[in-house]
């Protein structure tokens, strides 16, 4: 079983680490991008804040990457 992280700004993604998701506070959009690239592999499923996942763009639809979801606004 893989494992969860989360990827976004610090107050929207600490509180999941109460609940064994590892995370990554990434406050501007180049760290959002180098956050992303250098998730372990063993992570399965990726929770992004939505800046997250718009810092991202087209590389979230590259197919080659972990299950994500985006938290609501």
């Amino acid at each position: 079983m893989g494992r969860v992280a989360a990827v976004g700004e610090r107050t929207r993604v600490a509180g999941l680490a109460l609940a064994g998701v590892t995370v990554v506070a990434a406050e501007e959009p180049r760290a959002v991008r180098e956050a992303w690239r250098g998730l372990p592999r063993d992570v399965t499923l990726v929770i992004l804040t939505p800046a997250a996942a718009d810092a991202l763009g087209p590389e979230l639809g590259d197919g080659a990457r972990p299950l994500t979801v985006v938290m609501p606004s």
